[in-house]
């Protein structure tokens, strides 16, 4: 008897067994690489990315690539959808394409960036060889990698996204430099590097520099009306009839004030169908996609702040205190401490000293969370730092809050 047979008094009641809302969920997911007629606003960045890899369709090396542009404009989307398309037209010539995908961020050093390559693109029945968690050198690391790599495929595309989050540039100097240095015989490498930061070359070691030799595309933010296509173009996730008629303008509307972020746009439109289900409603409306709004710059900020230590959060949570008690922006580090102290004091905490509490500030602004710039107190008075939160001090205050330590700020500042 299948689920759909299945009586209702043997149901239980704690489940729902209908999906009122979404007919197609999955095109909300910003892992989902959707077909090109989906795809706004990028057909000339589309065909810059197709020439760069365009030699691997006859097997040759594709040119490194390195693509910038601010959060939610397309840049890994468009990375992965063309890279896919090439593997399919390269496999008509009998070519083997194969694409590796490493989140910096999370894979920030060069032995743990090496070791997701050669585990994704390994085939342990095909090479024999084993890709082990832990255990390795990153020499071995590397070894292992290029004869995965001649043994699988012909060329392989590698895109590091977010790859300003490197803790150094060296596996882009030995990636550049395989066939070269006669490390790998029958395969080609192309890379593809994705950052947030127009600025990365400048931070490049003078090695690299000289080996890395690639192309740059930069991707600038999507207009209101482009977001608002984006959105139309993924509306069948949804029942027919349940989107309310102002919520994909009003949602495009709110993403186009945060620098035209389509990941944005399309987070806040499917938490808005699933706060809409949560209140068992028959349609989305436009007060769901304000809660949606708020929902959704929650769980982004606390992705970003995923795994800080717990006196980081106090530093943030004074920050986002300063905020939203006094009618200024901007703080300096004494300032900062001085808010941070009273927390930590309150609540049981080791006081760090005023210079690491600073070295935390510069860590956090490194990671976008907050800017800090470096003021002069005039000729012969030395510099300050002053530091603002680039996230909402409401929803900052809100995310940190949820930490049981630190519920007791959840209502009152100091």
């Amino acid at each position: 008897m299948t689920s759909e047979e299945t009586p209702d008094a043997e149901r239980d009641s704690l489940f729902r067994y209908e999906e009122p809302i979404f007919a197609r969920e999955e095109l909300l997911d910003i892992r989902h690489i959707p077909g090109p007629d989906r795809i706004v606003g990028r057909d000339t960045h589309m065909q810059r990315v197709a020439n760069a890899v365009n030699p691997a369709i006859f097997g040759r090396p594709p040119k490194h690539l390195l693509i910038y542009g601010k959060t939610g404009t397309g840049k890994s989307l468009v990375s992965r959808h063309v890279t896919q398309r090439l593997a399919t037209e390269a496999a008509k010539d009998e070519v083997v394409v194969r694409t590796a995908f490493v989140d910096c961020g999370e894979e920030n050093t060069e032995t743990s960036a090496v070791k997701t390559i050669a585990a994704q693109l390994n085939d342990v029945d095909e090479t024999g060889i084993t890709v082990p968690e832990r255990g390795l050198s990153t020499g071995d690391y590397y070894k292992r990698l290029w004869k995965i790599l001649d043994t699988r495929s012909d060329v392989v595309i590698m895109l590091l996204d977010e790859i300003d989050m490197l803790e150094d540039d060296e596996i882009l100097r030995k990636l550049s430099r395989a066939g070269e240095n006669s490390r790998i015989e029958r395969c080609s490498i192309g890379v593809i590097g994705i950052s947030n930061k127009i600025d990365y070359p400048d931070q490049l070691t003078e090695r690299v520099k000289s080996s890395f030799q690639h192309d740059e595309i930069v991707f600038k933010p999507y207009a209101a009306d482009q977001l608002s296509e984006i959105l139309n173009n993924r509306k069948d996730a949804f029942r027919e009839g349940v989107l309310g008629d102002d919520v994909i303008p009003l949602t495009s509307a709110l993403a186009a004030q945060e620098h035209g972020d389509a990941r944005k746009a399309i987070d806040i439109l499917r938490n808005a169908g699933r706060i809409a289900t949560e209140e068992e409603t028959p349609e989305v409306t436009v007060e769901h996609v304000r809660k949606a709004k708020e929902r959704t710059e929650a769980d982004r900020f606390n992705e970003i702040i995923d795994g800080t230590p717990i006196q980081g959060k106090a530093i943030l949570l004074a920050l986002a205190l300063l905020t939203l008690m006094t009618e200024e922006s901007e703080f300096s580090t004494k300032r900062v401490y001085d808010t941070y102290t009273k927390i930590v004091d309150e609540i049981g905490m080791d006081r760090l000293s005023e210079r690491r509490v600073n070295e935390i500030l510069q860590e956090q602004a490194f990671l976008n969370v907050i800017n800090s710039t470096r003021t002069s107190r005039g000729r012969g008075r030395g510099v300050y730092s002053k530091h603002r939160l680039l996230e909402d001090a409401t929803i900052v205050k809100k995310v940190i809050t949820t930490d049981g330590r630190f519920e007791s700020y959840e209502d009152i500042g100091i």
